[in-house]
């Protein structure tokens, strides 16, 4: 089950795939949620925010940064709990992303195809965050 007051942050560098993600998760109740259509803006965000964010919803492809990699960067800031990677790619790249992570200690719940499949979204996040 979804708790409803979890602070997400989006990253997404297509303004209509970002604004229909936020659409998305307002239907299903989750309304903290800031938008970022880049790495740098998604880290004055972060380093903005008095607290940790739950989740960090990101774009692999990102303009200024993998989404990976800006991943990594605010898990060993401390700046988010979770994380879940969305991209284009090939499922086969995806697991490579996902051992990845693992290796690096990234706290990644999974990554997901685009375009996206909500339930799959939502069972990742309610099964990833379940501590929250």
């Amino acid at each position: 089950m979804l708790k409803h007051n979890l602070r997400i942050l989006l990253v997404e560098d297509h303004p209509f795939q970002l604004i229909a993600l936020q659409i998305l998760l307002n239907n299903h109740e989750l309304y903290r949620l800031t938008p970022a259509l880049n790495a740098s803006e998604a880290l004055a965000a972060l380093e903005r925010s008095p607290q940790p964010y739950d989740l960090l919803l990101c774009d692999q492809r990102l303009p200024d940064m993998e989404g990976i990699d800006l991943i990594e960067l605010a898990s060993h800031r401390k700046l988010i709990r979770h994380a879940v990677l969305l991209s284009g790619v090939e499922a086969c790249h995806l697991l490579d992303l996902e051992r990845l992570a693992r290796e690096r200690g990234i706290p990644l719940l999974g990554c997901l195809n685009k375009p996206l499949n909500t339930l799959e979204l939502f069972r990742l996040i309610s099964s990833g965050i379940s501590d929250l």
